[in-house]
């Protein structure tokens, strides 16, 4: 079985706090994916979706819901992911202790005009797709998928929201999207967002698409109580080092992280993950 949660990284992976954001990114080749499964296994991965308490976590009893929205990434492969780490996903979903939120598969279906896609595959039960890239489909049906919930204590996980941007044309502004994930971040107790920040997205700003891009995701850093990034090694690749994480506290950060920490990352074939610091 993979690894499940590397010891250096139990301390950032534990519940959130109430009402915080957390924001993980991710450049091409150095995808939040393997962070986002382990996520999931830390919230969901016991009778209780807790782990033990650490700094700034609220170490509070009870179970956790969570409410996963990917827009990159179909049910078959964050079940296929949380597997290789113990977590049932199905089972979860039968307890209503996990939704999932599919903005992929439907995306286009029902939009008049677009290129449309195959029927979503199928998924838990309870399944919900947006069909639309809209903001009232988003918020609609977000919020359909906490309401239904077995714990008031939801955690609501966004992978790559950022898509809507580029998806709906002119029709979905940064701001826009910003203050819709604000609405909905009201009824849970915390948000992990995960989001691409690709140079050409983030630094160019010349398109609309760019500057849309890059707004969102620079006030989601300015909101956020942490922010973990992902990047490739600056001297290129190695075969036993994946990549780089950095630990940083957001603009808005309370003390749930104090200082800005750097670490190695390996991902190995078989989804195991290793997390060290430089030298070892």
């Amino acid at each position: 079985m993979a690894t499940k949660i590397p010891p250096l990284l139990e301390p950032y992976l534990g519940l959130p706090p109430e009402a915080s954001l957390i924001v993980l990114s991710g450049v091409l080749g150095a995808s939040t994916n393997w962070l986002v499964q382990r996520y999931l296994c830390s919230l969901l991965g016991n009778s209780t979706g807790r782990v033990p308490a650490i700094d700034g976590n609220n170490g509070e009893n009870g179970d956790t819901c969570v409410v996963l929205v990917s827009f990159m990434r179909d049910y078959a492969f964050w079940k296929e992911g949380a597997g290789r780490l113990g977590l049932d996903l199905d089972a979860l979903s039968k307890r209503s202790m996990f939704k999932f939120v599919d903005g992929l598969s439907g995306l286009f279906s029902g939009a008049s005009g677009a290129i449309t896609t195959k029927a979503p595959v199928a998924g838990p039960p309870g399944q919900h797709v947006l069909r639309k890239a809209t903001l009232e489909e988003l918020q609609q049906v977000v919020q359909s998928a906490q309401q239904t919930c077995a714990s008031s204590n939801i955690v609501l996980v966004l992978d790559n929201p950022d898509l809507l941007i580029a998806a709906a044309g002119n029709t979905i502004s940064g701001e826009g999207l910003r203050q819709t994930l604000l609405h909905l971040r009201e009824s849970v107790s915390s948000t992990v967002i995960t989001l691409s920040a690709d140079e050409p997205l983030i630094s160019a700003q010349t398109t609309s698409l760019e500057k849309n891009h890059a707004s969102f995701a620079l006030s989601m850093a300015h909101e956020a109580e942490m922010l973990v990034t992902l990047r490739l090694l600056d001297t290129g690749t190695a075969k036993d080092v994946s990549g780089v994480l950095r630990v940083t506290p957001g603009g808005d950060a309370t003390g749930f992280v104090s200082e800005q920490r750097e670490l190695l990352y390996f991902v190995g074939s078989d989804g195991g993950v290793r997390v060290f610091e430089r030298g070892q």
